[in-house]
């Protein structure tokens, strides 16, 4: 480790989610001081209530209402005076296929996971520019350079979100301000959890998902040694690289993908109904309200 936290103030996004609880506790026990920021208010403070350490707190915020975010960044700046280290991890996803979902919810899922964490990057500026040495810490996807089929409006809004950030960190640097985004494939969240059961992009699973943690160590790799990009599994980064230099053999690589993604998903599920998570009633998959670690091999 060499990035220092001890009086850090870092604000998470996506706060009370699974990835952003493996990263804040481990920067909490170093001595940041954590902003857990979510839009589920109680969940906010729960997670912060939880952390080690003292001076956390959690805030409610509908990161795609401007009047919202510029509060937020109002009281964190009253509270704390800057940001260290803004870490913008929220998402969403929907395993409504394209050609069946609202118009709405193209809009939404394009507000939450492209326009909100530009949004509140930009407006978090004054803050950050405050700091001695800020960073930016952007949750981006493998999504973000391979297409997913069955999800087209999280590909378009990670692939956006991906060539954003790499411009920002290109034009923040010579302004002071370090800005890099950590791209995982499929990771044992409660969005993951869901969008298996709801029948989803099965291409995620090619691989067994990995754990939250697996994620938030690389995030902190990137706090220690600050880069463009940073993968929590470079192996998977490669595959889709390389697929991505023939893009029109997609189609036959897809069904290659395809079936072996479909067997993962299927072992996933499996593993979700062996440990409680998620059960079939009726032949539909449900999940069980509980987001408990699930045992990793």
């Amino acid at each position: 480790m060499t990035y220092d936290y001890r009086g850090k103030v870092v604000l998470v996004t996506g706060g009370a989610g699974g990835i952003a609880r493996a990263f804040l506790g481990p920067v909490a026990s170093l001595g940041a001081t954590c902003a857990v920021v979510d839009i589920r208010t109680e969940a906010a403070e729960r997670t912060a209530a939880a952390l080690p350490g003292a001076g956390h707190a959690g805030y409610g915020c509908d990161l795609t209402d401007q009047a919202q975010v510029e509060a937020l960044l109002t009281r964190v700046g009253a509270e704390h005076g800057r940001i260290d280290v803004l870490v913008n991890n929220v998402g969403m996803t929907s395993a409504d296929r394209f050609d069946e979902r609202s118009v709405e919810s193209i809009r939404t899922e394009l507000e939450v996971n492209l326009l909100s964490p530009l949004v509140l990057t930009r407006l978090a500026v004054p803050l950050l520019r405050a700091a001695p040495d800020p960073r930016v810490v952007t949750t981006v996807s493998l999504g973000g350079i391979f297409p997913l089929g069955e999800t087209p409006i999280y590909t378009a809004s990670k692939f956006g979100l991906r060539g954003a950030m790499l411009a920002i960190g290109l034009d923040l640097r010579a302004k002071g301000i370090t800005a890099g985004s950590v791209l995982p494939s499929a990771t044992d969240t409660r969005m993951l959890r869901r969008e298996a059961v709801e029948g989803g992009n099965s291409l995620q699973f090619q691989d067994p998902p990995q754990p939250p943690e697996v994620v938030a160590r690389t995030m902190m790799r990137m706090l220690d040694r600050p880069a463009l990009e940073r993968y929590p599994r470079p192996s998977e980064a490669v595959l889709v690289k390389t697929a991505m230099l023939v893009p029109n053999a997609l189609p036959r690589l897809m069904r290659l993908f395809r079936r072996r993604g479909e067997r993962g998903m299927a072992a996933y599920l499996a593993r979700l109904e062996r440990a409680g998570i998620a059960h079939r009633r009726d032949g539909r998959w449900a999940l069980v309200d509980d987001e408990r670690a699930l045992p990793h091999p």
